[in-house]
């Protein structure tokens, strides 16, 4: 069976014991943070804190690439 790209979308985190970097602002938390929002982008994986998520909603909700943000 081929898996498609937005098979990753609902797998794990590659490893949580590391700290997790904002991809917009740089905060960093330990772990990943399950407040946090996560956005697969060219098949590479971003977190975004939720200051961040919750001040471009739209543009997630949008489907939007966070470099047009």
């Amino acid at each position: 069976m081929e898996r498609n790209t937005y098979d990753k979308t609902y797998e794990q985190p590659e490893s949580a014991a590391e700290n997790t970097l904002c991809a917009r602002c740089g905060t960093v938390a330990e772990g990943t943070p399950p407040t946090w929002t996560c956005s697969v982008e060219n098949g590479t994986r971003r977190y975004f804190c939720v200051r961040c998520a919750r001040e471009n909603l739209r543009a997630i909700e949008g489907r939007l690439d966070s470099s047009g943000w």
